[in-house]
């Protein structure tokens, strides 16, 4: 259970109170060099993960749940520290986090519990988010986020897709197609 992935995603847990109290305070730059640190920290443990042979279903669920922590806290610090550009963006922002808990609540009714599949897709998207996320903060404008949020919907809706057509929880599922594969081998080993 104490794995080098899953420390490097307890430090992004730890971070979290830090995140929110440097933004609440308006320390924007000491903010950025720990939002710094989360998002290195989210690439490192699943690489980490793989490099070491290390990948368990505890560390898929722990990096989710520092996932989805982080990704819900960043639009409060992002309310304190930038609330004119925040206020600007608020459509697009909204529809963005209204697909990403969409897709968190549909996998929490059908299975009870938080999805941890770490698509192909939402890896891209955690790298496209995380560059447009820090560009923010470090001052880019607000309209950054244009861009990202339509593939924030894409990935929630492939997530939601997988979560639909798969008959029990499972988690690290690369892509819908994946899924669909899962779930025919899950139909022919239940035939008698």
């Amino acid at each position: 259970m104490l794995t080098a992935p899953n420390v490097v995603s307890c430090i992004r847990f730890l971070l979290l109170p830090g995140l929110l109290g440097l933004a609440w305070f308006g320390r924007d730059r000491l903010f950025l060099l720990v939002l710094t640190l989360s998002l290195l920290t989210d690439l490192l443990d699943g690489q980490l993960a793989r490099w070491l042979n290390q990948r368990t279903e505890l560390g898929a669920k722990l990096d989710s749940w520092a996932d989805l922590a982080t990704w819900l806290a960043l639009p409060l610090c992002g309310w304190w520290l930038r609330p004119e550009a925040l206020r600007q963006e608020a459509l697009w922002l909204t529809g963005g986090v209204g697909f990403f808990l969409a897709s968190v609540g549909f996998g929490f009714l059908k299975y009870r519990r938080l999805i941890s599949y770490h698509t192909w897709g939402a890896k891209i998207l955690v790298g496209v988010m995380g560059v447009a996320v820090w560009a923010f903060f470090a001052g880019a404008p607000g309209w950054i986020f244009r861009g990202v949020m339509p593939l924030v919907g894409l990935s929630a809706i492939e997530e939601m897709l997988i979560t639909a057509v798969l008959p029990a929880w499972q988690s690290n599922v690369p892509s819908f197609w994946h899924a669909l594969k899962y779930r025919r081998q899950s139909s022919a080993a239940n035939r008698p």
